[in-house]
């Protein structure tokens, strides 16, 4: 790029209202590509997959060529950071993650944060490699999963639960599960610092469950430990931004953006629009929030739901996503659309 020059989704999420509107979408690599599916075959398990940086590099790809979306997120998973704890984890077919429980302070004990770096190395490379082979102008996204969503996969063993266990265990032993925690927060602002000095030029965390929580909770469990990580983070790198996501917080979407100092807010499909754009937008860069069913079902129902998006956001900082990743079964046709109705829009 030319000296002093940045990508569209920097600026974006430096605050400013860049036209037609950077875009990428959630689970962008995945199961809705026929290439995607084809390149699966080969890895012997999920986080196989995931720490091959030969197969985790092309499939990072294959929606860029499709798409010629303004970033590139890398092919990973947010449960790498238990497995790189020592945490027992496993995908199953049909089934989805399975990790032995950690329920417990002797399970806790059993968690080791000294093989992090040397476990995700593979991550690491794959961030390297991919800042090489996508092009210029594309910006590349490190993430990870917030502590609270992590923890759940962590005590509950799976994910899909009502997360019974994880909110009694917060509720009964605040103390015991805020070590848990505490863990979390120092091993993921570890992760996220090395992710960008691998490549990542912004970074997300994905709060996938924070919508299971009461308010007292959410401050607690949510808010408090992103802003650590986000403080924690931008210690070491101040320019980088930092996009949350808690999926399904509600009303608590504007605490979360004022508490946490986050650049940007993912925003769910349920956030009502000009709600966002009153209270959210003049405060951080908004992303999102489309439907990702509407965008499963495709037709003029969703090309209308697109272009209400850009009218509602594009007069200042946003970022066209999901308000949740792209469901397997979705037409990529359909995904092609919408980014070609980014790409034509003009305010």
């Amino acid at each position: 790029m030319k000296p002093g020059s940045e990508r569209k989704l920097v600026r974006a999420l430096k605050g400013e209202a860049v036209s037609p509107p950077p875009f990428w979408f959630m689970r962008q690599a995945g199961r809705y590509l026929p290439e995607y599916r084809e390149i699966r075959q080969t890895a012997t398990s999920f986080l196989d997959f995931c720490y091959t940086p030969d197969l985790a590099v092309e499939v990072t790809l294959q929606p860029l060529r499709r798409l010629q979306a303004d970033a590139a997120i890398m092919f990973s998973d947010i449960l790498v950071i238990p497995d790189a704890l020592g945490q027992q984890v496993a995908f199953r077919e049909g089934e989805g993650p399975v990790l032995e429980p950690v329920r417990d302070a002797e399970a806790l004990a059993k968690l080791d944060m000294g093989r992090l770096h040397d476990h995700l190395a593979p991550v690491y490379e794959i961030l390297t490699r991919l800042r090489r082979e996508i092009p210029d102008e594309t910006a590349l996204i490190g993430f990870a999963g917030a502590p609270w969503t992590i923890a759940i996969y962590m005590v509950e063993g799976r994910g899909g639960t009502e997360c019974g266990r994880a909110r009694t265990w917060a509720y009964q032993d605040p103390d015991g599960f805020g070590k848990l925690i505490d863990l979390l927060v120092q091993s993921i602002s570890s992760y996220l610092i090395r992710q960008v000095e691998a490549g990542a030029e912004v970074l997300q965390l994905f709060d996938s469950w924070a919508g299971v929580l009461s308010e007292t909770q959410f401050r607690r469990w949510i808010i408090e430990p992103n802003r650590q990580i986000v403080e924690r983070v931008k210690a070491v790198h101040p320019e980088i931004p930092i996009i949350g996501f808690p999926r399904n917080a509600g009303a608590l979407y504007r605490d979360f953006v004022e508490q946490t100092g986050v650049d940007g807010v993912s925003l769910d499909h349920t956030v009502p629009l000009n709600w966002a754009k009153e209270q959210l937008q003049p405060l951080c860069t908004v992303q999102g929030n489309l439907d990702n069913h509407i965008l499963l079902a495709g037709g003029q129902a969703l090309e209308e739901s697109v272009e209400i998006l850009l009218k509602t956001f594009s007069d200042g900082p946003f970022v066209f996503n999901l308000g949740h990743g792209i469901l397997p079964s979705t037409p990529p046709e359909n995904v092609e659309r919408v980014a070609e109705l980014i790409r034509g829009w003009t305010t």
